[in-house]
């Protein structure tokens, strides 16, 4: 089994950064469900880690994911699911999110190249985002005939608020700008063009230069506070993406992805 994601500890001050690389070597960077389960493995590794404050997670030179790799074999094996069997298969995005989260570390995203689908549900759930002023983001799933899932939408509601994320997630085609995700909210900082990662340990310094305790105690009450209603708005998110991926649509919007065309939606 290849390992796509490598951690390394002890940086900066004291010692309380750590860094997660995730690079599939494939020059895309896409989720396969393996990947996910790496990527949950990682986040839940530093729950007993006292040592680190903060952690940044970057992808590849040129691409931070480009979302669920629709051409793996065991996401491709949905279509074959039945619906228990799906249900459970579609929870392993949901809960890499969730596990990105939930950690006490404060979490930074350095963002190069591209950033999709997946890998925009994977960088809102983290504290804050650095970006490259090169790099674009794109939320296709529409597109697909699917969902924005994975608890994404709710996440992306308190960075940007309603409109912004309508605009985000419904016009599935059009790539945000560094410039523009930054107006908007959705990213903290823009760096320059392969300095992503650079900025982000600088950032990290920062946050990892504070008191510890008070920093995590800090996120988890702000994030109790700011996410208090998320499971409530979104506790359909898996069933809405099951459902849709069940459509004609989602069939048509896959097809036309894989063979390089416009789709034609007929709403059924």
């Amino acid at each position: 089994m290849s390992s796509y994601v490598t951690i390394e500890k002890g940086l900066g001050p004291e010692g309380r950064i750590a860094v997660v690389r995730f690079d599939r070597g494939d020059g895309i960077n896409a989720m396969s469900p393996e990947a996910m389960r790496q990527l949950t493995d990682a986040a839940r590794g530093f729950e007993d880690d006292g040592d680190t404050s903060v952690v940044v997670l970057t992808g590849a030179a040129k691409a931070f994911s480009a979302g669920f790799d629709l051409k793996d074999s065991e996401g491709r094996a949905r279509k074959d699911m039945d619906l228990g069997s799906l249900r459970r298969h579609l929870k392993v995005g949901p809960r890499m999110t969730r596990a990105w989260q939930d950690m006490e570390q404060i979490t930074i995203g350095a963002i190069e190249g591209f950033c999709v689908g997946g890998g925009v549900a994977l960088a809102v759930a983290l504290d804050f985002r650095v970006m490259a002023c090169d790099a674009h983001l794109r939320v296709p799933e529409i597109a697909l005939g699917m969902n924005m899932s994975w608890q994404s939408v709710p996440r992306m509601l308190h960075l940007m608020g309603p409109a912004r994320t309508k605009q985000a997630v419904i016009l599935a085609d059009d790539r945000i700008t560094a410039a523009e995700a930054h107006d908007w909210g959705l990213v903290e900082e823009v760096a320059e063009p392969g300095r992503a990662f650079e900025a982000a340990m600088a950032l990290a310094a920062k946050v990892a230069a504070q008191p510890p305790i008070s920093v995590a105690m800090t996120k988890l009450t702000v994030n109790r506070l700011a996410h208090a209603l998320d499971d409530l708005a979104s506790h359909m998110d898996l069933d809405q993406f099951a459902l849709a991926s069940l459509s004609e649509d989602h069939r048509e919007g896959l097809a036309a992805f894989l063979e390089r065309r416009k789709p034609r939606f007929r709403g059924r």
